[in-house]
Formats: structure tokens, sequence, C-alpha cells
């Protein structure tokens, strides 16, 4: 994957997910073998009125280079503006959402909406292009539903306006999450285009991230909700297309230690309060799959203090039984 001054073969990428991935998720990824990170969703709209939270949502840190910002938004004069408040932050890669598919987006005509006029698609990515000096990327999806699947031709279209890279989400909007991804389209992308292409959509492990690599062709994968219940995904995808081998999953203490490094990190990053407050949707990702732990996350919701959460959960830990010990996650 070649974009801008980065070069990375068979690149896996951390997708950029509203609400999930913040400087604490970016960093565990980061630290596990992801090759570029990106932020969650920033509304334009926000940025040009200098909203505070949306403002917050682009800062990020030296070690998570290379490093993208991904913007959205409807109206081209508020995608430019963003679009240079963005590259004052310098970030390796600034990325165009044209592919969420909820509809507090879709409704605004912004996201996976742009699908539903292309030319207006065109026109917004080429104002954002011509408005900043760094890489520019697009991320969509195969269309708005089966009727309108028209990815090669928005492919080309998007070349022509100066992307560096494109990545496609292979179902429609209509799919939303839900569905098998059709990964066939993309043959026929990379053959009519010559920037990267990167596919998102159901790379939940190592042996599917390198059948996509395979059949398609492709200059890298993303990954989205994989990651949430298996950081450690970016490395066994790694060491799997190396080797064709497969690496131990992680053992339920192993779990445990890295929930408690990531619940340190969102506790740095947005202070002892909101930091375990805001970690708590993490809890059903790293516990599961061992007998009583449901009980667990209950108890953990109500702790508001990381030292409680992490004498609970080591507490929990010291109780299993020996051979649980050695729990490996299904």
């Amino acid at each position: 994957m070649n974009i801008g001054q980065l070069d990375i073969p068979n690149a896996l990428l951390l997708a950029p997910m509203e609400d999930v991935t913040d400087i604490s998720f970016r960093l565990i990824c980061k630290r596990r073998g992801a090759d570029v990170v990106f932020t969650e969703f920033v509304n334009a709209e926000g940025l040009v009125r200098s909203s505070a939270k949306t403002h917050r949502k682009m800062e990020f840190l030296p070690e998570e280079r290379p490093f993208g910002i991904q913007i959205y938004g409807a109206e081209g004069a508020s995608m430019e503006r963003a679009a240079q408040m963005a590259e004052a932050l310098q970030p390796d890669i600034l990325d165009i959402n044209c592919g969420c598919w909820v509809k507090k987006v879709v409704g605004h005509g912004a996201g996976a909406g742009l699908l539903r006029d292309l030319p207006k698609l065109q026109q917004i990515v080429s104002s954002v292009v011509r408005a900043v000096s760094i890489p520019v990327t697009v991320k969509t999806r195969l269309g708005w539903d089966t009727s309108s699947i028209r990815i090669v031709e928005v492919a080309k279209m998007l070349e022509d306006t100066g992307i560096r890279g494109l990545t496609i989400h292979c179902r429609t909007r209509a799919q939303g999450h839900e569905g098998d991804p059709d990964y066939t389209y993309i043959p026929a992308v990379k053959q009519a285009v010559s920037i990267p292409i990167i596919v998102n959509g159901g790379i939940d492990s190592p042996q599917i991230a390198a059948r996509v690599f395979r059949e398609t062709g492709c200059d890298g994968v993303m990954i989205a909700r994989g990651a949430i219940h298996n950081p450690w995904i970016f490395e066994q995808t790694k060491h799997h297309l190396q080797t064709g081998e497969m690496l131990p999953e992680p053992t339920f203490e192993q779990r445990i230690t890295l929930m408690l490094e990531h619940l340190s990190l969102s506790v740095q990053q947005k202070g002892p309060r909101y930091g375990v407050m805001e970690f708590r949707k993490h809890y059903s990702g790293y516990l599961r799959d061992v007998p009583g732990v449901a009980k667990l996350r209950a108890e953990l919701v109500t702790l508001a203090e990381e030292e409680q959460v992490a004498a609970r959960v080591r507490a929990f830990l010291e109780q299993l039984p020996l051979e649980l010990e050695d729990h490996v996650a299904a």
C-alpha cells in the first residue's frame, strides 16, 4: 500500500469507529500490530462551528503514526474548511467518510448518503483534495443497495479527483452490518484504477484477511468490529500471512492484563471519572467465555475507580479453578 510517504505491503488498518477508536483503543491496536489507525468519525459541521468536543476527536499522539483523520459531511464548503483544520494537525492521511450507513448521517446526505448523488460526491471529494496538500483517501460501500452497485465507476471517478487510496466496505448501505460481504467486486476495481484499494467488511480473523488478500489482490485490509473483541488480530494476522500458521489465542489472564492496560490508557486520556465510565463498553469484549464472568461484568459497570476495577478482576482471576487459567478464548 503506497499512500503519500507510506509504503506498507499487505497493510492492516484499524477502521474508524464511532465511540470506539479513541486514543486509548488506537494505542492498544497500534501496539499489537495495526499499521495505520484512524480517528472516530469527525463531523465537518462540528469543526467549522468550533465544537471543542469534535475538535478533540482529531487529537493524537506521535506513537500512533501512521495516523489518519476521517471527516464526514454533506456540504462542500464545510468539508473544505474541516479538511484544512484537520491538515493543521499534520496527520499522515485525511479520509473522507462516504460509507457510514446510520440514519442520522445519511439522512443529512453525508456518509453513504453521497452514494445517492454521485455528482455531489465527486464535487465534495474534489474540493477537499484541492483544499489540502496531505494525501486524501475515501472510504465507501459497494453502493446504496444491490440495484445500484456502481463501485467500478465510482472508483474511477474518485481516482480522477486525485485521491490517493480507496477503502471499500464490501456491503451496501442497505445491508448495514448484516449479511455476508461480497468481495467479488474488488478484482474489477483493482484492474480499473491504479490507486491502492483497501478492503473492509467482515474481516474478523487472520484466515479471512489472508483469503481477502489472496482472492482480491487488494493492497490492504481494514479491520473494524473484529478488533473490538480481539485487539490481537493485527499481530495474529501478520503472523499468519508470514508463516501460514496461527498464533495461540490469548488466555483469559492475558485478556485481563490487556484490559487493565487499556483502562489505564483511558484514564490517562480522559481523567479518572470519565476514563472509567467510558471504558465500560469494553468489558464485554475482554471478559467472556469463562464461567461466572457475566456476573463480574455486571459488578464492574457499578465501579467508578480504576483501582476498584483492577482489584475486582484480579480477585476474580485468583478464584478461577487452575484448569481455567489457561482458558483460550473461543
